[in-house]
């Protein structure tokens, strides 16, 4: 499922999705809030360049949009149904959710978008 080359990789790793062998980050790591969307400019083993457009990330704000509605809804659903608490702690447990998740939803977004743009390709190698 999580195996070199699947979509799914590239997305929850947030490596290269041409070759899958870089962070496309410059820090790992999501909690570290300063540097959450700072990125590479291109991939130091296939050479991709992942801003493809100016502004390319700007649409990753739709699928950001997506995941923290889809998020909200999961995060209603456990509290409200499952949990049975009330509609006033169901909603401080939607926005704790979505605080608490803020920068890995950022990331995730990125990741998504690009990866519906760029296919992975075993053969990448960075060609000078």
């Amino acid at each position: 499922m999580l195996k070199k080359g699947s979509k799914l990789n590239s997305i929850l790793t947030g490596t290269c999705p041409k070759c899958q062998n870089e962070s496309m980050y410059q820090d790992k790591n999501p909690l570290h809030l300063s540097n959450v969307l700072k990125m590479n400019e291109d991939c130091s083993h296939c050479g991709l360049h992942y801003q493809i457009e100016p502004s390319f990330f700007y649409g990753a704000m739709y699928v950001s949009y997506g995941l923290n509605v889809a998020i909200g809804i999961g995060s209603f659903i456990i509290s409200y149904v499952i949990l049975d608490a009330t509609i006033k702690t169901s909603f401080l447990a939607i926005i704790i959710t979505l605080i608490l998740l803020g920068p890995f939803v950022l990331r995730w977004s990125r990741n998504i978008y690009i990866n519906m743009f760029v296919s992975y390709d075993k053969d990448a190698i960075l060609k000078k």
